[in-house]
């Protein structure tokens, strides 16, 4: 639940609007003209969309995405069927140390498109659908960074972060004196580790796609147990 003294929420259709009249590229002004839902929306009735990147670095100033996973979902049902997955070529040499983490080498993206070639599609799978990451600042300001790279205009869209939630959920599980005389401390917001304490399967980090989906069946089991799909959407987005 948001706190006492939390920002307002942002009234994202108001939002997209005034940016549909204000984009320069036709690609954001289509991406800003899909309705959206509104703000008062139940949870249960909105289609979202988790999105994951793995990237050469955590700077988005410097560093670029090479992998990006999306899955569309709502809260009964994860369409699997409809997943997509690009391997993208960075405008910079992949560091050693991130190859080891997320395995992409650079063989794999010798002959990888530039992000700009899959901007279409990529839209075209995010209009009008809520986003959902785990750690919301990695997939919206890289994505952002890499607009204002290519075409000179960033982009701005909705987004719940699982991890943000899980954080509020923990800080409430723990909340109290008695919890503190117990010692009980907030647990780990990993996704994996976030993903345990509801009983879901373990998959492996660090791939766009993989993550994606988990992230999908965390929101929806974060909303089954500690949440309502009544709940109005402008609650949960950023």
């Amino acid at each position: 639940m948001k706190g006492l003294f939390q920002a307002p929420s942002i009234n994202w259709p108001y939002k997209y609007r005034a940016k549909q009249k204000l984009a320069q590229s036709p690609l954001l002004q289509r991406f800003y003209q899909a309705e959206l839902a509104d703000g008062n929306s139940p949870l249960g009735e909105i289609e979202f969309v988790a999105m994951d990147f793995e990237t050469t670095g955590l700077d988005e100033n410097k560093d670029e995405i090479i992998t990006i996973g999306l899955v569309p979902f709502t809260l009964q049902r994860v369409y699997l069927n409809r997943a997509q997955h690009w391997i993208v070529r960075p405008r910079q040499k992949l560091d050693e140390g991130s190859v080891i983490i997320h395995g992409i080498t650079h063989s794999d993206i010798m002959h990888a498109p530039d992000l700009s070639e899959v901007f279409e599609a990529l839209l075209t799978a995010l209009e009008g659908k809520i986003v959902v990451a785990h750690y919301h600042k990695i997939e919206r300001e890289f994505l952002d960074q890499a607009f204002k790279r290519r075409i000179n205009e960033g982009i701005e869209f909705p987004i719940i972060d699982t991890m943000q939630l899980e954080a509020e959920i923990q800080k409430r599980l723990t909340a109290g004196i008695w919890n503190k005389l117990r010692g009980k401390k907030p647990q780990s917001l990993r996704l994996g580790q976030a993903r345990q304490r509801y009983g879901l399967p373990a998959y492996n980090p660090h791939h766009a796609l993989t993550d994606a989906i988990a992230t999908a069946e965390l929101m929806q089991a974060q909303i089954a147990h500690h949440y309502s799909a009544d709940d109005e959407v402008k609650r949960f987005w950023l």
